[in-house]
């Protein structure tokens, strides 16, 4: 029987993946430049349009095929369990009438999962922002994408081992939050704190409003990362849809509350860190649990996340700058772990998964497995990239260099000119 293009399902991805586009673009960009100094926010915004563009390119020439081709499963090659194959590479195979799932064009598809692919490394640059060479970020990065996200992203989408193992990541909290958190980490401890960091004095951010900004495109284009994962316009993507925006909430007055009773103000810097921690707890889970979970899963990230930012980090006195493992990794741990607790057949069908809330502590142990490799490997190789990187080209900036600002010095531009 031939099949069908689904136009609706096709509708919905198109504008899907144009909403995860403005995750990072202007999303990212704006909520890390706004929180970095006048002198380093336009290192952030080309840091950000380098990712977008080369991480297009790599993935159309062979990051899809590695995730998403089967070829080296069907012959039996040892290669298998790393990468899918090199059969789709430049997109290989794929006509405008090749379908997918959800009886969508495959080249949409690929697409959709570009964006992914463009939206995690983004998330890394907030740990060592303000102190990192550009020549030696994009020989980093390049390599970071090839290495840590295009395996990750293969072993629990593609086919590979965890997702045969049953891990659930709907939206990618292993293989978006966790990778991108853990590395942030490896990189901030390794890089170095920045000349002027004090632990527990943060560094005033610039221009608040950019962080707002950045806040809400983030916000929006979340409901494209989430609801357009299931791959079709039905209740599955409504219920994404609807958790992903509670959870979104319960988190940023989590935070706020928080932040009052701590900290004597409700600020919008802190209300915006607790939504996009949200963001990041629903995203494995938004396809398997319902409203109660969404909340449940809100309220314990904020907290968890705040904890690690307000008060973990400042004892153990690592510069990560703008919070990228405190938010994005700790979030996509929190989430992950939960969503073994969380998930209902509700929402996955009665002959899908279930958390431990509901009696399968299987699923439990299965997504804490999947983190723990996760974290592993993520560490293990932003460890050796950082090395290779740092003895041949070089990662830091000089002292003269940070202190007057890598504007200027790395990109001959000043963002504010009078």
């Amino acid at each position: 029987m031939t099949e069908i293009l689904n136009t609706g399902n096709t509708a919905w991805l198109l504008t899907s993946t144009l909403l995860v586009l403005l995750m990072s673009i202007p999303g990212i960009a704006l909520f890390y430049g706004g929180l970095v100094r006048q002198k380093n926010v336009l290192s952030i915004i080309m840091q950000t349009l380098f990712i977008v563009g080369v991480v297009s390119i790599l993935w159309v020439a062979f990051g899809y095929s590695w995730v998403f081709d089967t070829s080296f499963a069907d012959s039996g090659s040892p290669l298998a369990f790393l990468i899918g194959g090199f059969g789709k590479a430049f997109l290989n195979g794929v006509t405008l009438d090749t379908l997918t799932a959800g009886n969508i064009p495959e080249i949409l598809f690929a697409m959709f999962q570009c964006m992914f692919a463009i939206i995690t490394p983004a998330l890394i640059l907030g740990a060592f922002a303000e102190r990192i060479k550009f020549s030696g970020y994009i020989v980093f990065i390049t390599l970071w994408v090839i290495l840590a996200y295009l395996p990750m992203a293969h072993w629990v989408w593609g086919g590979g081992f965890l997702q045969q193992m049953g891990a659930i990541d709907f939206a990618g909290g292993t293989v978006v939050h966790i990778n991108a958190g853990i590395s942030a980490l490896v990189m901030a401890i390794l890089l170095g704190k920045r000349t002027d960091y004090e632990a527990g004095h943060p560094i005033t951010p610039h221009n608040v409003t950019f962080v707002f900004m950045g806040t809400a495109f983030l916000w929006i284009g979340w409901f494209g990362f989430n609801a357009g994962s299931g791959l079709a316009a039905d209740g599955l993507a409504a219920n994404a849809f609807m958790v992903t925006h509670i959870a979104t909430a319960a988190a940023a007055i989590t935070w706020m509350v928080i932040d009052w009773i701590f900290n004597k103000k409700p600020t919008i810097i802190g209300t915006c860190t607790g939504a996009v921690a949200g963001l990041v707890a629903i995203t494995p889970a938004a396809g398997s649990v319902n409203l109660a979970g969404a909340f449940c899963i809100g309220i314990i990230t904020s907290i968890i996340c705040f904890c690690m930012v307000a008060v973990v980090k400042p004892r153990l006195k690592y510069d990560d700058s703008l919070d990228a493992f405190g938010v994005h990794g700790i979030g996509g741990i929190v989430g992950s772990i939960l969503t073994g607790v969380f998930a209902t057949r509700f929402v996955t069908g009665e002959a899908g998964v279930q958390g431990a809330l509901y009696g399968d502590w299987n699923q439990l142990l299965v997504q804490t497995l999947t983190t723990v490799f996760t974290v592993v490997f993520s560490a293990a190789i932003t460890f050796i990239l950082f090395k290779i990187v740092d003895n041949t080209i070089g990662l830091r900036v000089g002292k003269r260099v940070e202190e007057e600002g890598l504007d200027i010095y790395e990109h001959g531009e000043s963002a504010y000119n009078r």
